[in-house]
């Protein structure tokens, strides 16, 4: 796995970048960075890691978040096949933690922005109507130039300000505690997970790659994520497995299997705890929604 990328190169004269990403897939690195930033999915369905917070995206996705809030948006395997044609598409704004030299933290005129902005520490979900406009605000955007495109980002961050449309992302109680050089440690977690999950994984496999003993990997793991590692595991096998639930033409044995469970009553049983129904439920209120 590479390096994790930069992702923010906002030039010196510059308040805020933006930037248009058309791909096979998005960046596979989980990073976190000191801008804020504001992308949004055209194009391309996954996994998204925000903090703590595991969930699901595809076309539309809409996500603020704050200075060093971890992140991933990891697209499905099939996007990674060597023979694969997908693409993906998104748009994403970069502007930093001193934005407008703090000026939007100490004016009254910016407040319901900076209350905004405290907020997206643990990152705000855009939906509806306010997702819709914004999307298509920051396309107008890309073609702006000078005071019509600050102007522009302006109104894009109070718009998300006066909006009861967006939800807070990741737990009250979760707080980033990484350091910048276990960037790479953690994200070949990540990836060896969403490679393998639907496997036996050992934990002597995830440790060795961290270079930890199994006991010392638990803590760690746990001490960081907020979660232990066996309930992140679970938790992506579970979100896998909503997926395919959506699809008629598996029978929940298929997708039981599928998912990286190995017994039916093991994943009823994790499935009922963490989405409150069975996966029969789960699958006949898709349904019936449609």
């Amino acid at each position: 796995m590479k390096k994790p990328v930069q992702k923010s190169r906002i030039p010196e004269d510059k308040s805020f970048l933006i930037r248009e990403l058309k791909a096979p897939f998005f960046d596979v690195n989980w990073h976190f960075h000191s801008e804020y930033q504001l992308f949004v999915v055209l194009k391309g369905k996954g996994t998204r890691f925000i903090g703590n917070h595991m969930s699901s995206f595809k076309e539309g996705d809409m996500v603020l978040t704050g200075p060093n809030l971890p992140h991933l948006w990891r697209n499905d395997q099939e996007y990674f096949q060597v023979d694969s044609k997908l693409e993906t598409h998104g748009i994403v704004i970069y502007f930093p933690d001193h934005f407008l030299q703090n000026a939007v933290f100490e004016l009254n005129e910016f407040s319901s922005i900076a209350n905004m902005l405290y907020k997206s520490s643990r990152g705000l979900e855009v939906q509806g109507k306010t997702n819709r406009e914004i999307t298509q605000m920051m396309k107008e955007l890309l073609k702006m130039e000078g005071v019509q495109s600050l102007i522009q980002l302006l109104t894009i961050l109070e718009k998300i300000a006066q909006s009861e449309e967006y939800q807070i992302i990741a737990d009250a109680a979760y707080t980033n505690t990484f350091k910048e050089s276990e960037k790479d440690r953690m994200g070949l977690v990540y990836e060896f997970v969403m490679h393998r999950f639907n496997e036996k994984i050992a934990l002597k496999e995830v440790a060795d790659i961290c270079n930890l003993s199994e006991s010392a990997f638990s803590r760690y793991f746990k001490s960081r994520a907020n979660q232990s590692f066996s309930d992140f595991l679970s938790s992506i096998r579970i979100n896998h497995a909503c997926k395919l639930l959506q699809n008629e033409q598996l029978n929940i044995s298929q997708i039981c299997y599928e998912s990286g469970f190995f017994t039916l009553s093991n994943f009823n049983k994790q499935f009922r705890e963490k989405i409150g129904k069975t996966p029969l439920e789960y699958r006949m209120e898709f349904v019936t929604s449609f």
